[in-house]
Protein backbone atom coordinates (compact mmCIF):
# COMPACT_ATOMS: atom_id res chain seq x y z
CA UNK A 1 0.00 0.00 0.00
CA UNK A 2 1.29 3.57 -0.47
CA UNK A 3 2.44 6.04 1.74
CA UNK A 4 0.15 8.36 0.05
CA UNK A 5 -3.72 8.55 0.25
CA UNK A 6 -6.35 9.22 -3.08
CA UNK A 7 -9.27 10.99 -0.93
CA UNK A 8 -12.05 10.56 -3.42
CA UNK A 9 -13.06 11.65 -7.17
CA UNK A 10 -11.06 14.14 -8.78
CA UNK A 11 -13.14 14.73 -12.01
CA UNK A 12 -15.02 12.82 -14.38
CA UNK A 13 -14.51 13.84 -18.31
CA UNK A 14 -17.52 12.85 -20.21
CA UNK A 15 -18.22 13.37 -24.63
CA UNK A 16 -21.11 15.49 -26.17
CA UNK A 17 -23.11 16.68 -28.96
CA UNK A 18 -23.28 20.36 -29.93
CA UNK A 19 -21.17 22.75 -27.02
CA UNK A 20 -23.64 25.61 -26.36
CA UNK A 21 -26.27 22.94 -26.28
CA UNK A 22 -23.60 21.80 -23.72
CA UNK A 23 -23.39 24.91 -21.54
CA UNK A 24 -26.96 26.10 -21.86
CA UNK A 25 -27.82 22.60 -20.02
CA UNK A 26 -25.00 22.30 -17.37
CA UNK A 27 -24.72 25.79 -16.92
CA UNK A 28 -27.69 27.05 -17.68
CA UNK A 29 -30.76 24.18 -16.08
CA UNK A 30 -28.09 22.84 -13.30
CA UNK A 31 -26.44 26.12 -12.58
CA UNK A 32 -22.77 24.20 -12.70
CA UNK A 33 -20.27 27.40 -12.96
CA UNK A 34 -18.31 26.99 -16.16
CA UNK A 35 -14.66 27.16 -14.82
CA UNK A 36 -12.31 26.84 -17.67
CA UNK A 37 -12.85 27.25 -21.62
CA UNK A 38 -10.05 25.49 -23.10
CA UNK A 39 -9.17 22.38 -25.81
CA UNK A 40 -9.17 19.02 -25.59
CA UNK A 41 -4.46 19.23 -25.64
CA UNK A 42 -4.49 15.82 -27.74
CA UNK A 43 -6.97 17.22 -30.60
CA UNK A 44 -7.32 21.69 -29.80
CA UNK A 45 -9.25 22.01 -32.35
CA UNK A 46 -11.97 20.70 -29.96
CA UNK A 47 -13.53 22.70 -26.93
CA UNK A 48 -12.60 20.87 -23.31
CA UNK A 49 -15.33 22.50 -20.79
CA UNK A 50 -15.18 22.41 -17.41
CA UNK A 51 -18.35 22.72 -14.88
CA UNK A 52 -17.61 22.79 -10.98
CA UNK A 53 -18.22 24.63 -7.61
CA UNK A 54 -17.71 28.45 -7.30
CA UNK A 55 -13.79 27.94 -7.78
CA UNK A 56 -13.50 24.27 -10.09
CA UNK A 57 -12.14 22.36 -6.97
CA UNK A 58 -11.41 19.11 -7.59
CA UNK A 59 -14.31 16.77 -6.65
CA UNK A 60 -16.82 19.15 -8.19
CA UNK A 61 -15.67 19.27 -11.64
CA UNK A 62 -17.51 17.22 -14.81
CA UNK A 63 -15.46 18.01 -18.18
CA UNK A 64 -17.02 17.52 -21.17
CA UNK A 65 -15.30 16.94 -24.95
CA UNK A 66 -17.83 18.26 -27.44
CA UNK A 67 -18.11 16.02 -30.22
CA UNK A 68 -21.53 16.98 -32.55
CA UNK A 69 -19.74 15.24 -35.36
CA UNK A 70 -19.80 11.82 -33.72
CA UNK A 71 -22.46 9.26 -33.11
CA UNK A 72 -24.84 8.87 -29.96
CA UNK A 73 -23.04 6.59 -27.30
CA UNK A 74 -24.12 3.60 -25.76
CA UNK A 75 -23.59 3.08 -21.84
CA UNK A 76 -22.13 -0.22 -21.17
CA UNK A 77 -19.30 -2.37 -19.66
CA UNK A 78 -16.32 0.04 -19.55
CA UNK A 79 -17.35 3.01 -19.00
CA UNK A 80 -19.26 4.75 -16.13
CA UNK A 81 -23.00 4.30 -15.98
CA UNK A 82 -24.63 7.67 -14.51
CA UNK A 83 -23.15 10.51 -12.77
CA UNK A 84 -24.19 11.65 -9.24
CA UNK A 85 -24.29 15.30 -8.10
CA UNK A 86 -24.90 16.43 -4.49
CA UNK A 87 -27.64 19.11 -3.80
CA UNK A 88 -28.89 19.96 -0.48
CA UNK A 89 -31.04 17.93 1.70
CA UNK A 90 -34.86 19.29 1.37
CA UNK A 91 -34.16 20.31 -1.86
CA UNK A 92 -35.45 17.86 -4.82
CA UNK A 93 -39.37 19.04 -4.71
CA UNK A 94 -37.86 22.24 -5.82
CA UNK A 95 -35.39 20.37 -8.27
CA UNK A 96 -38.44 18.40 -10.08
CA UNK A 97 -40.23 21.89 -10.59
CA UNK A 98 -37.51 23.60 -11.72
CA UNK A 99 -36.62 20.91 -14.36
CA UNK A 100 -40.08 20.23 -15.28
CA UNK A 101 -40.71 23.82 -15.92
CA UNK A 102 -38.03 23.60 -18.53
CA UNK A 103 -39.42 20.18 -20.31
CA UNK A 104 -37.41 17.76 -18.38
CA UNK A 105 -37.94 14.85 -17.93
CA UNK A 106 -37.74 13.37 -14.36
CA UNK A 107 -37.44 9.82 -12.58
CA UNK A 108 -37.43 9.62 -8.89
CA UNK A 109 -35.93 6.92 -7.42
CA UNK A 110 -34.22 5.85 -4.03
CA UNK A 111 -31.09 3.78 -3.34
CA UNK A 112 -28.88 2.81 -0.07
CA UNK A 113 -31.88 5.03 1.70
CA UNK A 114 -31.34 8.29 -0.21
CA UNK A 115 -33.65 9.57 -2.30
CA UNK A 116 -32.68 10.84 -6.05
CA UNK A 117 -33.91 12.47 -9.14
CA UNK A 118 -32.43 11.22 -12.50
CA UNK A 119 -32.41 13.14 -15.71
CA UNK A 120 -31.11 13.09 -18.97
CA UNK A 121 -28.56 15.47 -20.09
CA UNK A 122 -29.11 17.24 -23.74
CA UNK A 123 -26.78 14.06 -25.38
CA UNK A 124 -28.16 11.40 -23.26
CA UNK A 125 -25.60 11.14 -19.92
CA UNK A 126 -27.38 10.18 -16.49
CA UNK A 127 -27.35 12.47 -14.43
CA UNK A 128 -28.36 12.04 -11.02
CA UNK A 129 -29.56 14.34 -8.55
CA UNK A 130 -29.15 12.78 -4.24
CA UNK A 131 -29.44 15.22 -1.05
CA UNK A 132 -26.48 15.23 0.71
CA UNK A 133 -25.32 17.14 3.90
CA UNK A 134 -23.61 20.19 3.25
CA UNK A 135 -19.50 19.75 4.25
CA UNK A 136 -18.12 22.74 5.98
CA UNK A 137 -16.11 23.34 3.33
CA UNK A 138 -18.88 23.88 0.63
CA UNK A 139 -18.23 25.99 -2.25
CA UNK A 140 -21.45 26.45 -4.93
CA UNK A 141 -21.68 28.55 -7.47
CA UNK A 142 -24.21 31.52 -6.04
CA UNK A 143 -23.86 33.70 -8.99
CA UNK A 144 -25.62 31.84 -11.53
CA UNK A 145 -28.98 30.62 -12.28
CA UNK A 146 -29.95 28.20 -9.55
CA UNK A 147 -29.85 29.68 -6.21
CA UNK A 148 -28.26 28.56 -3.05
CA UNK A 149 -30.07 26.46 -1.21
CA UNK A 150 -30.83 24.15 -4.99
CA UNK A 151 -27.02 25.21 -5.87
CA UNK A 152 -25.09 21.53 -6.55
CA UNK A 153 -22.43 21.12 -4.12
CA UNK A 154 -19.82 18.69 -6.58
CA UNK A 155 -20.36 14.66 -6.65
CA UNK A 156 -22.05 12.27 -5.10
CA UNK A 157 -20.77 8.64 -5.98
CA UNK A 158 -20.46 8.32 -10.25
CA UNK A 159 -21.74 4.56 -10.64
CA UNK A 160 -19.20 2.46 -12.48
CA UNK A 161 -20.43 -1.09 -14.18
CA UNK A 162 -17.43 -3.62 -12.98
CA UNK A 163 -17.77 -7.72 -13.55
CA UNK A 164 -18.06 -9.60 -10.22
CA UNK A 165 -15.27 -12.00 -11.27
CA UNK A 166 -13.04 -9.32 -12.01
CA UNK A 167 -10.31 -7.20 -9.24
CA UNK A 168 -12.23 -4.14 -9.64
CA UNK A 169 -13.30 -3.96 -6.11
CA UNK A 170 -9.74 -5.20 -4.71
CA UNK A 171 -8.65 -2.02 -6.08
CA UNK A 172 -10.51 0.11 -4.46
CA UNK A 173 -10.54 -2.06 -1.12
CA UNK A 174 -6.84 -3.35 -0.64
CA UNK A 175 -4.69 -0.94 -3.15
CA UNK A 176 -6.85 2.44 -3.11
CA UNK A 177 -7.48 1.46 1.08
CA UNK A 178 -11.18 2.65 0.18
CA UNK A 179 -13.94 1.26 2.45
CA UNK A 180 -17.23 -0.61 1.76
CA UNK A 181 -19.68 2.15 3.21
CA UNK A 182 -23.18 0.03 1.83
CA UNK A 183 -24.82 -2.52 -0.34
CA UNK A 184 -27.88 -2.40 -1.95
CA UNK A 185 -28.50 -5.23 -4.06
CA UNK A 186 -25.69 -5.61 -6.86
CA UNK A 187 -24.51 -1.96 -6.10
CA UNK A 188 -21.62 -2.00 -3.28
CA UNK A 189 -20.46 1.67 -2.53
CA UNK A 190 -16.74 2.44 -1.47
CA UNK A 191 -15.95 5.21 0.30
CA UNK A 192 -12.18 7.18 -0.20
CA UNK A 193 -10.43 8.49 2.97
CA UNK A 194 -11.69 12.35 2.02
CA UNK A 195 -13.80 14.04 3.52
CA UNK A 196 -16.71 16.22 1.52
CA UNK A 197 -18.31 15.95 -2.17
CA UNK A 198 -16.61 13.30 -4.66
CA UNK A 199 -15.72 11.06 -1.90
CA UNK A 200 -17.23 7.88 -2.83
CA UNK A 201 -18.07 5.65 -6.25
CA UNK A 202 -20.83 2.97 -6.32
CA UNK A 203 -19.79 -0.22 -8.09
CA UNK A 204 -22.38 -2.23 -9.65
CA UNK A 205 -21.02 -5.62 -9.33
CA UNK A 206 -22.35 -8.53 -11.89
CA UNK A 207 -21.75 -11.49 -13.88
CA UNK A 208 -22.58 -9.32 -17.03
CA UNK A 209 -22.78 -6.13 -18.42
CA UNK A 210 -24.27 -4.82 -21.88
CA UNK A 211 -21.57 -3.89 -24.41
CA UNK A 212 -21.21 -0.02 -24.88
CA UNK A 213 -20.00 1.83 -27.40
CA UNK A 214 -18.50 5.76 -26.63
CA UNK A 215 -19.97 8.71 -28.30
CA UNK A 216 -22.21 11.47 -27.36
CA UNK A 217 -23.43 11.02 -24.00
CA UNK A 218 -20.98 8.48 -22.75
CA UNK A 219 -18.16 9.11 -19.90
CA UNK A 220 -14.77 8.28 -21.04
CA UNK A 221 -12.85 8.32 -17.83
CA UNK A 222 -12.75 8.84 -14.06
CA UNK A 223 -9.97 10.89 -12.40
CA UNK A 224 -9.03 10.16 -9.06
CA UNK A 225 -7.00 12.71 -6.83
CA UNK A 226 -3.68 12.27 -5.81
CA UNK A 227 -2.51 15.51 -3.07
CA UNK A 228 0.50 16.11 -5.48
CA UNK A 229 3.18 14.60 -7.64
CA UNK A 230 5.40 12.50 -5.32
CA UNK A 231 1.49 11.04 -4.32
CA UNK A 232 1.04 10.48 -7.41
CA UNK A 233 4.01 8.95 -8.61
CA UNK A 234 4.18 6.54 -5.86
CA UNK A 235 0.71 5.40 -7.21
CA UNK A 236 2.29 5.34 -10.76
CA UNK A 237 4.75 3.02 -8.95
CA UNK A 238 2.41 0.99 -7.06
CA UNK A 239 0.19 0.37 -9.56
CA UNK A 240 2.75 -0.89 -12.25
CA UNK A 241 4.19 -3.23 -9.81
CA UNK A 242 0.85 -4.99 -9.71
CA UNK A 243 0.99 -4.91 -13.70
CA UNK A 244 -0.65 -2.61 -14.88
CA UNK A 245 0.24 -0.71 -17.57
CA UNK A 246 -0.17 3.26 -16.20
CA UNK A 247 1.04 5.91 -18.68
CA UNK A 248 3.58 8.07 -18.25
CA UNK A 249 2.88 11.77 -15.99
CA UNK A 250 0.68 14.03 -18.80
CA UNK A 251 0.80 18.02 -18.13
CA UNK A 252 -2.94 18.84 -18.62
CA UNK A 253 -2.09 22.80 -17.22
CA UNK A 254 -4.78 22.82 -14.50
CA UNK A 255 -3.61 19.32 -13.00
CA UNK A 256 -0.61 16.22 -13.54
CA UNK A 257 -2.48 13.38 -15.41
CA UNK A 258 -1.76 9.63 -15.10
CA UNK A 259 -3.99 6.57 -16.94
CA UNK A 260 -4.52 3.34 -16.57
CA UNK A 261 -7.00 0.87 -18.39
CA UNK A 262 -6.96 -2.91 -17.45
CA UNK A 263 -9.71 -5.64 -18.25
CA UNK A 264 -9.08 -7.33 -15.03
CA UNK A 265 -8.27 -4.94 -12.29
CA UNK A 266 -10.85 -1.84 -13.96
CA UNK A 267 -13.12 -3.61 -15.56
CA UNK A 268 -12.15 -2.22 -19.06
CA UNK A 269 -12.88 0.96 -17.17
CA UNK A 270 -10.35 3.98 -17.78
CA UNK A 271 -9.02 5.71 -14.82
CA UNK A 272 -6.66 8.60 -14.25
CA UNK A 273 -4.79 9.95 -11.09
CA UNK A 274 -4.82 13.58 -11.16
CA UNK A 275 -2.89 16.25 -8.88
CA UNK A 276 -5.05 18.36 -6.96
CA UNK A 277 -2.86 21.25 -7.98
CA UNK A 278 -1.95 23.66 -9.32
CA UNK A 279 -6.03 24.18 -10.10
CA UNK A 280 -8.23 26.32 -12.31
CA UNK A 281 -7.14 29.70 -11.17
CA UNK A 282 -3.49 29.59 -12.54
CA UNK A 283 -4.24 31.65 -15.41
CA UNK A 284 -7.57 33.54 -15.15
CA UNK A 285 -9.23 35.06 -11.71
CA UNK A 286 -12.03 33.71 -9.83
CA UNK A 287 -14.43 36.68 -11.19
CA UNK A 288 -13.54 35.70 -14.98
CA UNK A 289 -13.19 31.85 -15.00
CA UNK A 290 -14.74 30.11 -18.18
CA UNK A 291 -15.39 33.88 -19.63
CA UNK A 292 -12.45 33.26 -22.00
CA UNK A 293 -10.70 30.88 -24.40
CA UNK A 294 -7.73 29.54 -22.14
CA UNK A 295 -4.82 27.55 -23.93
CA UNK A 296 -1.63 26.32 -22.95
CA UNK A 297 1.96 27.71 -23.93
CA UNK A 298 2.20 25.27 -26.14
CA UNK A 299 -0.35 26.00 -28.46
CA UNK A 300 -0.63 29.87 -28.12
CA UNK A 301 1.03 30.40 -31.47
CA UNK A 302 -2.03 28.34 -32.49
CA UNK A 303 -4.78 30.73 -31.01
CA UNK A 304 -5.96 32.93 -33.86
CA UNK A 305 -6.28 29.67 -35.44
CA UNK A 306 -8.06 27.76 -33.15
CA UNK A 307 -10.37 30.43 -32.23
CA UNK A 308 -11.66 30.70 -35.93
CA UNK A 309 -12.48 26.82 -35.89
CA UNK A 310 -14.00 26.40 -32.83
CA UNK A 311 -17.57 27.50 -32.37
CA UNK A 312 -18.61 30.64 -30.18
CA UNK A 313 -20.52 30.41 -26.75
CA UNK A 314 -22.65 32.44 -25.56
CA UNK A 315 -23.21 31.98 -21.95
CA UNK A 316 -26.91 31.00 -20.69
CA UNK A 317 -29.27 33.74 -19.74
Amino acid sequence: MPDATLPGVHHVTALSGDAQDNLDFYAGVLGLHRVKTTVNFDDPTTHHLYYGDATGRPGTVLTFFPWPQAANGRPGAGMAQAVAFAVPNGSLADWRVRLADRGIDVEAGERLGDPFLHVSGPDGLKIELVPTPDSADAAPWTDGPVPPNLAIRGFHAPTLPVFADDRTVELFTDVFGWSRSGTDGDRLRVQGPGTGVGTAVDLLVRDRHPSGRMGQGTVHHVAFRAPDADAQATWQAALRERGLQVSDVKDRQYFQAIYFRDPDWTSGLLFEIATEGPGVLIDEPEADLGANLQLPSWLEDRRDELERILPSLTPPT
